[in-house]
């Protein structure tokens, strides 16, 4: 694999990571169909080149973050892991808001003991005023807390997700904030602007759902262009999201190893102004 770099807190990561999410049960929820095959993928990732890992309690819970241990630890010194905080969930696999005081804290706490970890290199609060997308409300309160774990040393970058620009702004008052992880592909445009201006401040932009989430991606353009390229369609997707910013850094998942080499070598596909034209049409 082949690959630009982007600076995440301040480690230099390759852009194309890899996304825990897929590694947890159905519905993010419970143990996954086949243990053996998720330690595989996890350590192929890393054996690939793959030095940026994204998880979180919160999948399983705590299922990921597991199975990340027993398949990596104790983890090379190049390894980026980074965690999210700011959500529970219920015993029917609701996604709850957690952004108490004694919440955040326990969640840093629970991170670390599962990771086998003594500090956490990036921590993402995730905003929950809004299951589907980022909606309106002060997140100082818990960005406080999560700095003062910083303080601590419990914490060593701390980064945001489903967030707004007005929050992304009144974090960045409470503390440096190394990354933000929003909505964003090839069909969700929302945060073009955003992502420009984080460009500019050197910080990171993670888009999750870099291939449409649980709705796949279906363009005819996309299709068209990958059959022109011998790529497949998310291939294109991600070879695109690669070229759209410098700064944006991916972490697409999956639990197949096949799929995993496959998402990997988008990294190798070259899309020429032409083609990134086309695609950037298939935008509502």
């Amino acid at each position: 694999m082949s690959t630009s770099t982007y600076t995440l807190g301040d480690r230099s990561v390759n852009r194309m990571g890899y996304g825990a999410m897929q590694l947890a049960g159905p519905g993010v929820f419970g143990p996954p169909k086949d243990r053996d095959a998720a330690l595989a993928v996890l350590r192929a990732a890393v054996d690939s080149g793959v030095n940026h890992i994204d998880t979180s309690d919160i999948y399983g819970p705590h299922v990921t973050n597991q199975l990340i241990r027993e398949a990596l630890h104790p983890y090379a010194d190049h390894l980026v892991i980074a965690t999210k905080v700011g959500a529970e969930r219920g015993a029917d696999a609701s996604w709850n808001p957690a952004f108490s005081r004694e919440q955040l804290i326990q969640s840093v706490h629970d991170n670390l003991r599962n990771l086998g970890l003594d500090v956490l290199e990036v921590v993402n609060f995730r905003a929950m005023f809004d299951v589907h997308g980022p909606a309106e409300g002060s997140i100082a309160a818990p960005l406080t807390v999560l700095a003062e774990l910083q303080q601590q040393g419990l914490i060593r970058h701390i980064g945001l997700s489903n967030v707004t620009a007005a929050q992304i702004a009144e974090a960045r008052g409470i503390c440096r904030i190394a990354c933000v992880q929003n909505l964003y592909n090839l069909a969700h445009r929302a945060d073009d602007a955003l992502i420009d201006d984080l460009a500019r401040d050197g910080i990171a932009y993670v888009p999750f759902f870099p291939l449409g989430g649980f709705s796949p991606l279906q363009s005819s353009t996309l299709s068209d262009v990958a059959a022109r390229l011998g790529a497949t369609p998310m291939q294109v997707a991600l070879a695109w999201l690669l070229r759209r910013s410098p700064n944006i850094l991916l972490i697409p998942g999956t639990s197949s190893v096949a799929h995993l080499r496959q998402n990997l070598a988008a990294a190798e596909l070259w899309l020429s102004d032409g083609v990134m034209t086309e695609l950037d049409a298939i935008a509502p």
